[in-house]
């Protein structure tokens, strides 16, 4: 399991590794870019349910803690469906991994 730390004083948002490492790209990619825009995800049962969302820009403060020692590999269409996500008008919304590209 993954952490992404947001702010100062940062926000946890647990992702797992796998995720997390494919959301670094999406983020890394848009951020370089200068481009800013809205992160949601779904939260899980045990801090309540519901949604969050963040704002990111070029000046967020962001941290990426893995918890595994090796870098996953990477699912193309994954990042492809994040990204799709990412520029459009409602922002980045984290999905599950598409079941048919996984490798």
């Amino acid at each position: 399991m993954g952490i992404l730390l947001y702010g100062s004083p940062s926000i946890e948002v647990s992702f797992d590794d796998r995720a997390l490492t494919h959301l670094q790209i999406v983020i890394t990619a848009k951020l370089r870019r200068r481009e800013s825009f809205v992160f949601s995800w779904a939260d899980s049962a045990d801090i309540g349910s519901g949604r969050s969302s963040i704002w990111l820009d070029p000046s967020s403060t962001l941290y990426y803690r893995f918890y595994g020692s090796r870098v996953p590999s990477i699912n193309r269409e994954w990042i492809d469906v994040l990204m799709d996500s990412a520029n459009s008008g409602g922002g980045l919304f984290f999905t599950p991994e598409p079941v048919t590209g996984r490798s």
